[in-house]
């Protein structure tokens, strides 16, 4: 969100609000005079972080602030680190596992890594040219399956 203040006073009062009282989205717009779609944005990120209520008493609003808007990476820097997708297949298969489950897991790990969105297009770009490599080989083999 570049050229926009933003206020950490009012993403930790979204922040207690939802996951301290558990209030609605609705609810905690209207308290914090934020728009809805402010609010899930500021949970969705909070979420993706690993964030929750309440927030450990050493975090600054700079380090809350690093944490839900990462710097976006700039020309010529090092490309984001990609998942291990064959992992991600196999981790599908599992009753309850979502891609979106997974992205969590990976953005944790990776608070620099690809957004939700940007992965699963890259999921689905490696799992068209596996599928592809598949059906072009002259024999199919064991791990195509």
């Amino acid at each position: 969100m570049p050229g926009r203040h933003i206020d950490m006073k009012k993403i930790r009062e979204v922040l207690r609000l939802r996951y301290g009282q558990g209030s609605s989205v609705h609810d905690i717009a209207s308290a914090c005079t934020l728009s809805t779609s402010t609010v899930h944005e500021y949970l969705y990120r909070s979420e993706a972080a690993g964030l929750r209520w309440p927030l450990p008493e050493e975090a600054t609003d700079e380090d809350l602030e690093r944490t839900l808007f990462p710097p976006r990476r700039r020309k010529g820097e090092p490309e984001r680190p990609l998942p291990d997708f064959a992992r991600f297949r196999s981790e599908l298969s599992r009753k309850g596992v979502t891609l979106k489950l997974l992205w969590q897991e990976y953005a944790r790990e990776n608070p620099d890594g690809y957004g939700y969105s940007r992965l699963a297009d890259l999921y689905k770009e490696w799992e068209r040219s596996r599928t592809l490599a598949c059906f072009n080989a002259t024999t199919v083999e064991k791990s195509c399956s």
